[in-house]
Order: C-alpha cells, then structure tokens, then sequence
C-alpha cells in the first residue's frame, strides 16, 4: 500500500472514505468532506480507475490497495491509520455520494452530548429520497438479523455514516472484508460494552448509488459472512 500525505494542521477528527472505482463522483464527495474542516483520508481499495489519482489531488491522505480486499478491509485501513496519526474522533463516509456532509456534525456533537462513544447514522429515524421498495425490503431483513445477532436495539444496521471516539475506534477489529463488516462492527460495540446511539440522518439515493449498491441476493452472503466470522472465534 502507498500513502500520498499532504502537509497541513492536525485537527483532531478524521473522515474516512473507503472507495472502490469512483471516480465520477469521489471529487464532489472528498470536496465536501474536506470543506467540512475535517482531515480526510481515503483508502482507495484497489481501484482501476483513477479514483486514487482524483484523491490524491483533492484530500490530506490517500492510502491504497493493491489489490481489491473489500469495504470491510477498506475500513479497517482507514480506521487504523487515522489511529496512528492522533485522531480523537473518526467518521466513516460512504464514497458514492449518498450521504450528507451536514450529518457529520450531527453525529460528532452527539457523541459529546451524550458521552457516548458510537454514533450510528440512522436512515430509519431520519429520511431518505428514491430509495426502491425492494432496497426498503432488504434493509429491513438485515436489521432484524442484526438485532437478534448482536442485541442492540439498532434501526439501521447498514449505514456506512457513523462516528466514534478514539477509544471506540479502538475496539474494532474487522475480519469482513465484503457486506458482513456492517453487521459486524454492530457485533463488536455490542461486546465492546461502550455506549452506542442512533441519530437521524438523511439519504439520497441516485441511479449511480443505487448500482454501486447491495443486491438481494447480497443478504446471503452477509449471513454467511457472519457466520464464518463467529465460527473463526
């Protein structure tokens, strides 16, 4: 892997955008994040395209793949370097232009507010445009598995917009490269024993996110995803 770092102050949040072959939309989505005033870094997880190129011209940090290992891998990337340069709070961004810059703040002032040390995004309490019946569905299916996996009264088990603190960053260790890393961080702040909260935010879906998106039958291989990772313990 290689890292791009650009020089610069040391503010204490960092968001981190995984992304795989983004590049018509990473530019727009790294601009926003990066005008949010936080530091940015992007791990660009084996693209062919020219998303690291685009990153690297737009961020503080790309660091890449060689090879594509997956969101979960991506994450875990992304996590572990903001770690390692100081981060006290770390957000994870999706990279196909989903979510809403303005969220961010949300999520970071509640974990303040309520000492807690997860934020997670909650397209359920808050609202979200275009969304299909059929992604509705699917969604629905994995909160449910969720919730009887984990025990966390979650209404959103696969949002990719969440905050955490340095101390709940610290806790997560993923093993799920693809879709089951979702759940899977959901399993590991459950055992973590930290505190945990849902806060409303806002989704757009597009024609472009929706392709980039789970399929149906991507519930299948979350489940059996899951259950590879809690036979591996």
């Amino acid at each position: 892997m290689t890292q791009d770092i650009s020089t610069g102050c040391n503010r204490g949040t960092w968001i981190v955008i995984p992304a795989y072959n983004e590049e018509r939309v990473i530019a727009g989505v790294i601009g926003e994040a990066v005008r949010s005033g936080h530091r940015v870094v992007v791990v660009d997880d084996g693209s062919s395209d020219a998303t690291g190129e685009i990153g690297a011209r737009t961020c503080d940090v790309v660091v890449r793949h060689p090879i594509n290992l997956g969101q979960g891998a991506a994450l875990q990337t992304g996590i572990t370097f903001a770690l390692t340069q100081g981060a006290e709070f770390i957000v994870t961004f999706d990279a196909d232009g989903q979510h809403r810059i303005d969220d961010v703040s949300k999520l970071l002032d509640a974990l303040a507010a309520l000492d807690a040390d997860f934020a997670l995004g909650s397209r359920a309490l808050g609202q979200t445009a275009n969304m299909p019946g059929s992604r509705r569905l699917l969604l629905w299916g994995a909160t449910y598995f969720t919730r009887i996996a984990t025990g966390l009264e979650v209404t959103d088990a696969h949002n990719g917009l969440r905050a955490m603190t340095r101390r709940g960053a610290s806790h997560l260790k993923l093993r799920q490269n693809r879709m089951g890393h979702a759940s899977e961080i959901l399993d590991q702040i459950a055992s973590s024993g930290l505190k945990y909260i849902e806060v409303p935010v806002n989704i757009e879906y597009s024609h472009y996110s929706l392709a980039k998106g789970q399929r149906s039958g991507d519930a299948i291989d979350i489940l059996l995803d899951l259950c590879a990772g809690r036979l591996q313990r």
